[in-house]
């Protein structure tokens, strides 16, 4: 069984040193296409990879062997070792390629400043006429936010019991709802509640029960994660205790698992409150309704005073849920 560990080892050692230098190699290639320096081929690229891969490997103090061999490696300092230049490395060009790619121009940034001093200038005077409107659009927004979350906590908090890997049972159904049930939940967490407001609006039409159905599926998917990782670092005794005693799974989630997870579950509730509220702005901004809806109008009619107006109810909200959240999480933390 420890052969077969150490060999499992080594072959995760050698997959992670042969992605990261298809990733060096690969930036490396495009620095140098950029440059005019070589022209990309496909066939230099791989064949340049595992040489260096395998190279690397051979050595036996590669960042593949740090992160997996079981055999401990001899401690030096970073700068004596190849793992340790291999991660500097990486840093490295993963800035420069980074700030190629973004276009970084802080020359720009400072001398087309007054292109935007018009505009600035607004912003920091709003329009008061507007503000009846636009406290009308903001209450939509807090709802819109306050319903997804109020509708994803129970679905993710049933989920959140099937994705915990110390609560399924390690046979064939126990396995595949797990898998199916963190699959889901990783997918849809993956996708922007941004996309999912722009698939609601068409599915719905636009306006805010769109952007409530786009933040409720993120959520859902989000504290689904969130309460089962909770859940997987509970304290196993209590749950031992009661299968000792001849308890079914849904006595144990009872009165095992939940007593341990309702503090840190309130504040993952809040916390996941105060991102929807900002996420609802984001949402409103590409047909979700509130005033995000309202902030997209006004720029394009580039009347920035009001613009500016609803730049600072937003703030303004934000700031007092940012306020309220953090002090309730502070109260639950303490009990």
């Amino acid at each position: 069984m420890k052969k077969q560990y150490n060999t499992l080892s080594l072959i995760k050692a050698f997959i992670i040193d042969l992605l990261i230098w298809l990733y060096l190699v690969g930036t490396g290639f495009y620095l140098l296409e950029q440059l005019n320096v070589v022209e990309y081929k496909f066939s230099y690229f791989l064949i340049t990879s595992v040489v260096l891969g395998i190279i690397t490997f051979v050595t036996q103090n590669s960042l593949g062997h740090k992160g997996f061999r079981s055999k401990k490696i001899k401690k030096r300092r970073w700068y004596k070792t190849l793992w340790g230049w291999e991660i500097f490395i990486l840093i490295a060009i993963t800035f420069v390629v980074g700030w190629d790619i973004v276009e970084v121009n802080p020359i720009k940034l400072i001398a087309k400043f007054k292109n935007s001093k018009v505009i600035i200038s607004q912003l920091f005077n709003p329009n008061f006429d507007n503000l009846l409107k636009m406290l009308s659009a903001l209450s939509e927004t807090i709802y819109l936010a306050l319903l997804a979350t109020v509708f994803a906590i129970p679905l993710a908090f049933i989920f959140s019991f099937f994705a915990a890997r110390n609560l399924m049972p390690k046979n064939l159904l126990g396995n595949t709802v797990y898998i199916i049930v963190r699959t889901v939940a990783t997918i849809v967490r993956s996708i922007e509640a941004l996309v999912w407001a722009i698939i609601f609006c068409v599915w719905v039409g636009i306006g805010p029960f769109a952007g409530m159905l786009a933040l409720l599926f993120h959520s859902m998917a989000a504290l689904t994660k969130l309460y089962s990782e909770q859940i997987e670092n509970i304290d196993s005794g209590p749950i031992e205790a009661m299968k000792s005693t001849g308890a079914n799974t849904l006595q144990v989630w009872i009165y095992a698992v939940i007593p341990q997870i309702i503090s840190p579950y309130l504040a993952f509730t809040m916390y996941r409150w105060d991102i929807n509220v900002r996420m609802a702005t984001i949402v409103g901004f590409v047909g979700g309704g509130g005033i995000g809806l309202a902030l997209k109008q006004e720029q394009q009619l580039l009347h920035w005073r009001n613009v500016g107006l609803i730049m600072w109810l937003i703030a303004l909200v934000v700031w007092i849920m940012d306020m309220v959240s953090g002090k309730v999480r502070e109260k639950l933390v303490k009990h």
